[in-house]
């Protein structure tokens, strides 16, 4: 027995209150070697003639990666609170793993040996909005949507769509435009706008802002942004805008009135300033995002950078009745500052979401006072490997997204934002060297997964295009030149999730199987009383697949995609095209 592999600390992913009354517990050991777990647990004060009272029971391998496996139970404490530890077994060799260690037996003289929850405070227990759960975004990049209307155009306005994309060239899109489509996105079945930033900069992608109170002009005004929201609203549809907090733009006033009096400025301290006089090149002498002279970084330790930012925090929550904030760059700034932001804006509207940008193992802003998510991009690169580069096998991809599973609580799972594609990366198109059927898998896994999946303007029509400033072209409004096949297929995708809640959030998500020789995945989402089977072929290939659990307990399922209704038989076999996808919905 590999002791080194088994670990488990009483915090964070491993052990967390999914609800009021609920600890969900996970450990870890070396992959393949152990052959059951069990969980050892009790109330601390609960005592019979000197020995404490203990129950056990056993659990679930929740699933695997590269090199371990997880094991996973759900418990409710009667008084929430608890002492616990594992029983783990291999072969003939038992072992009971505690926070002092390793014994042969389960110490019953002295709760002190064992892991510690010391008690459910509700106010500890995350909670992000239950609405996000059944959200489907689209993210939009406001200069490249629509122009609805050209008298606010900036100076040098292009034809739409005439030319590609620059970083400095501008084509009008704007509010009214994406107001003029709005009955596009409601057909297509979404219910959360994400907008890039909408506020007063120079660039035409906004992320280098002048005003965080004021609308940029080239797309419209605050009256008109009051409409957009108000018009969303009455369809169903969210609205997140995105905060750029971690800098400001060059032309943002404290940081022109730095450049113009230096150290005698009053907003020196708002920047992060090692000497002066400022100097741009080669590499500033300020702090920015990367070494961009134009994006001074913001000392949100500072108290006026501060109020300045949680009063924009709250503007546009209260005055606007926006549903959420995407926060860019959001691992830079200081956890603090996030925590106050938290309190601040959620007062304003309890069910806010308050989505981060975050590229890496994100633990420490998911812990319920900081973030309610953040950007998933280790389910993207997994995504992406596996079905549009074909960088990985089925087992790989199938450890990798586990691996993701169990990097966080399933309440954070449960409202992860899942995206292909973005204003950051190559179109998912180029990325799959626009291979159609690969594509259509990729997204059906994409909506079947749990969390929140957001498309990325265009991806459901076939829009293609290389890294930023590539990815940025204007939408293509001439139904000849879309790809109207994909947009149908997303648009089904979305009217399962939508109507079928396993196919969201509303189930326990498990890997069947990874076969790496026919390169075919089997997933399961299951409930009470249903059982969602998802069959991925990811060969040039048809595929005969034999289903290797048991299934008796369901008298009869539908296949999703074709809405045939058959019973399943013994040694169940599904037939799969190549690179195409089966969604089996047993019910009991």
């Amino acid at each position: 027995m590999l002791k080194e592999a088994i670990f488990h600390r009483p915090k964070n992913e491993f052990v967390y209150a999914y609800d009021e009354k609920t600890l969900h517990i996970r450990i870890r050991s070396k992959k393949g070697e152990m052959e059951k777990v069990s969980l050892i647990y009790g109330d601390p004060y609960e005592w019979n003639n000197g020995k404490w009272i203990t129950k056990k029971i056993p659990m679930v391998k929740s699933g695997q990666d590269t090199l371990f496996d997880y094991w996973f139970a759900s418990v409710q404490p009667e008084f929430r609170r608890m002492r616990y530890g594992f029983e783990l077994f291999e072969g003939e060799e038992t072992i009971v793993y505690t926070e002092k260690g390793f014994f042969r037996e389960a110490p019953l003289d002295d709760t002190a040996y064992y892991f510690c929850f010391p008690f459910i405070n509700p106010v500890d227990v995350f909670k992000a909005p239950d609405w996000v759960k059944n959200t489907i975004w689209y993210q939009i990049f406001p200069e490249r949507f629509a122009n609805g209307d050209p008298n606010n155009d900036p100076k040098d306005t292009l034809p739409w769509g005439s030319t590609d994309p620059t970083p400095t060239n501008f084509f009008g899109g704007d509010f009214e435009g994406i107001m003029q489509h709005l009955d596009y996105l409601e057909e297509l079945g979404i219910n959360g706008i994400y907008f890039t930033p909408i506020f007063k900069a120079y660039s035409n992608h906004k992320y280098d802002t002048i005003d965080y109170f004021e609308i940029d002009p080239q797309f419209g005004d605050k009256k008109t942004f009051k409409k957009l929201v108000e018009e969303c609203h009455k369809r169903g549809i969210k609205i997140m805008l995105d905060a750029v907090f971690n800098h400001s733009g060059y032309y943002f006033p404290p940081f022109q009135d730095v450049l113009k009096n230096g150290e005698k400025s009053k907003y020196k301290d708002w920047f992060h300033i090692r000497e002066f006089p400022l100097k741009m090149e080669p590499i500033p002498n300020y702090d920015t995002f990367a070494f961009t002279s134009q994006m001074p970084k913001l000392n949100t330790e500072n108290p006026e950078v501060k109020k300045y930012l949680l009063d924009v925090g709250k503007y546009w929550v209260k005055e606007f009745d926006i549903d959420g904030w995407r926060l860019d760059v959001a691992n830079e700034v200081d956890h603090a500052f996030w925590r106050e932001f938290r309190k601040e804006v959620k007062a304003i509207k309890e069910d806010v979401y308050i989505l981060g940008e975050i590229w890496h193992d994100s633990m420490p802003w998911l812990q319920g006072d900081e973030f309610d998510a953040v950007m998933n991009y280790p389910f993207t690169y997994g995504t992406l490997n596996f079905f549009a580069k074909d960088e990985m096998k089925a087992k790989e991809f199938s450890e990798t997204i586990q691996h993701v599973i169990h990097s966080y609580p399933q309440n954070v799972n449960e409202v992860s934002f899942n995206l292909l594609g973005s204003h950051d990366t190559p179109r998912i198109q180029n990325v799959a060297k626009f291979h159609q059927p690969k594509i259509k898998q990729m997204l059906a896994f994409q909506m079947s997964f749990i969390g929140t999946p957001c498309i990325y303007y265009g991806d459901e029509i076939g829009m293609t295009g290389k890294q930023d400033p590539g990815c940025r072209k204007c939408m293509i409004w001439d139904r000849d030149k879309q790809n109207v096949e994909l947009f149908q297929h997303v648009k089904k995708l979305i009217h399962l999730r939508k109507t079928y809640p396993i196919m969201a959030n509303d189930g326990t998500l498990k890997f069947v199987e990874a076969n790496d020789e026919t390169n075919h995945l089997i997933y399961m989402k299951e409930n009470k009383s249903e059982l969602l089977l998802c069959v991925m072929n990811h060969s040039d290939k048809p595929l005969e697949i034999q289903i290797p659990i048991d299934l008796s307990p369901y008298s009869a399922y539908i296949d999703l995609w074709t809405e045939e209704r058959k019973v399943p038989g013994h040694n169940m076999k599904v037939q799969t095209d190549a690179y195409g996808f089966r969604f089996l919905l047993f019910q009991k």
